[in-house]
């Protein structure tokens, strides 16, 4: 977290603790400090005050725009499109409402990782009240075209629902050009604290809430809201969206990124995944042959780089990355995938010995990954007595 982002909310942690919702006067000054993030977060996407909902994360504003808006619009139809590659947040709360009668629509995308426009307007059906697209993807980076997308279902009349936890950092959001309806932003990712977020949704955008309770957040999310917390998110997003700081350091990322994907792609046996150009300033993603990517985190995170991994460990067992899979990448190959994400404090020392490390790690995981087994020859074949 950045200490200007602290700095802002460490008065909201100790002399204007009041709730919000009180009307005596430490209430008061917190119901200011609310007020003055919510505009600031709205300004930043081009919206109204209003249409800022304050959350405890990426995840609930994912799952508020994907329940809210599904069962608020259930009478007229229940079908929702979205992406094989989009964040758990989405993809789980879609689960949850096909065992509830509505019918979801994954809809694949190339090599790169990337949606068609085109396949989303042919999913679209007179039964189909929201779409949600992930703008850039977590995992392999690649940034879709937002704007594309949602001018097709501002003219189909379909609510258009955008991740934004991964894009935000890197790129400025108008919600008016990209025509979207709800966005989700996280605080941590903009280098703010964590357990907060927000999701803008468009004024008259029918919702359902997903927490019962007081009348706060319009009557859209209950429960006493986290004022530091939204006052550092705005702080952070304010600090992040300084359009010429946020080109500079665009830049300079992806320098770094280009760097790293350039010497870890010179080790035999590693691949690029993700778009080579569409994809976020900060974000390196491979896959390694003959590892798997569990295995090479561990090593990494011994030399000091932290490191993580599209698998993900399950009661024992190791599962490709869900969004690899979806790219047409083997689920062996998956197994060895490498994330890697670039920020502020990180220099090109930095990406000399993450190389270096990978390098180092990957040639003594092979050796000592066991031999695979002889292919086992059948009896009459192999010149011994059949029994």
């Amino acid at each position: 977290m950045r200490r200007e982002v602290l700095e802002a909310m460490l008065p909201y942690l100790s002399e204007h603790w009041g709730n919000p919702s009180s009307i005596h006067r430490s209430g008061r000054r917190a119901r200011q400090g609310l007020d003055e993030s919510r505009e600031t977060v709205a300004m930043l996407l081009g919206a109204k005050p209003r249409e800022i909902v304050f959350t405890s994360g990426g995840t609930e504003a994912d799952n508020l725009a994907i329940s809210g808006v599904a069962w608020a619009s259930s009478a007229r139809g229940r079908h929702i499109v979205t992406t094989a590659i989009e964040h758990k947040a989405v993809l789980q709360e879609c689960a949850l409402l096909e065992r509830h009668g509505f019918e979801i629509t994954y809809l694949g995308v190339d090599r790169d990782g990337l949606v068609d426009p085109e396949a989303v307007a042919a999913a679209i059906t007179e039964r189909t009240v929201l779409v949600s697209v992930i703008a850039a993807n977590n995992e392999v980076g690649t940034i879709q075209p937002i704007a594309e997308i949602g001018s097709i279902c501002r003219a189909r009349r379909v609510a258009f629902h955008v991740d934004a936890v991964q894009a935000a950092p890197f790129q400025p959001i108008d919600v008016n050009v990209w025509q979207a309806d709800l966005v989700s932003l996280s605080g941590h990712k903009l280098y703010g604290p964590k357990g907060i977020g927000a999701l803008f949704v468009r004024q008259g955008t029918a919702m359902v809430p997903l927490l019962q309770g007081g009348a706060q957040e319009r009557q859209r999310r209950a429960g006493t809201e986290n004022v530091a917390g939204a006052v550092g998110l705005a702080a952070a997003f304010a600090l992040q969206a300084e359009l010429a700081t946020m080109t500079a350091e665009s830049e300079r990322l992806s320098g770094l990124r280009d760097a790293l994907l350039t010497g870890l792609t010179a080790i035999p046996g590693v691949r690029r995944t993700g778009h080579p150009e569409r994809r976020l300033p900060n974000s390196a993603s491979v896959v390694i042959e003959g590892i798997e990517g569990g295995d090479l985190v561990a090593a990494l995170d011994l030399e000091g780089i932290e490191a993580s991994t599209g698998s993900a460990c399950t009661t024992g067992s190791v599962e490709p990355s869900h969004v690899l899979l979806a790219m047409g990448i083997d689920p062996e190959r998956a197994r060895g995938s490498l994330r890697l994400t670039l920020g502020r404090e990180n220099t090109a020392i930095d990406i000399e010995a993450t190389i270096e490390a990978v390098g180092r790690a990957v040639v003594r995981l092979r050796e000592a990954a066991p031999a695979p087994e002889p292919a086992q020859v059948p009896a009459a074949m192999s010149g011994a007595p059949s029994v």
